[in-house]
């Protein structure tokens, strides 16, 4: 019976997954855009961008975030506006890090973090993070 029940779910979840047709906010990509010396440390350029992939415009009230994580500690965090389908939005964001440091050893990770207006849809389908390594 249980077996019966969980088929049924997972057969059924993807289907909802693919017919939500509400907006679907995602970080496409973080990029290295330049890197600075400044004695012992390196100043990283990072340019990260979001898009809304879905097919409906957030509503003007949405307040969201791309928070920012090196490990599990938050580093930053930067506002997002709301976004109409195919909408991009980029930012910047300066890391610094030792000049010794080796290639590829820091890793961080830019979450989406959409505090939505009560009754508001978002088809969330699990592209919310970008990593970068330098």
């Amino acid at each position: 019976m249980l077996a019966a029940a969980l088929l049924a779910f997972f057969q059924v979840a993807p289907s909802l997954a693919t017919t939500c047709a509400g907006p679907d906010v995602a970080v496409v990509s973080v990029v290295v855009k330049a890197i600075g010396t400044n004695g012992a440390l390196n100043r990283y350029r990072l340019l990260a961008k979001v898009v809304n992939l879905g097919r409906v415009a957030q509503l003007s009230n949405t307040l969201q975030f791309v928070d920012i994580y090196k490990g599990r500690v938050k580093q930053d965090s930067r506002g997002i506006p709301p976004l109409k389908p195919g909408q991009s939005y980029a930012f910047e964001y300066v890391a610094t890090r030792s000049a010794q440091a080796g290639s590829h050893t820091t890793e961080l990770a830019f979450r989406m973090n959409v505090r939505s207006p009560r009754g508001a849809q978002d088809c969330s389908t699990g592209n919310g993070i970008s990593m970068v390594s330098f």
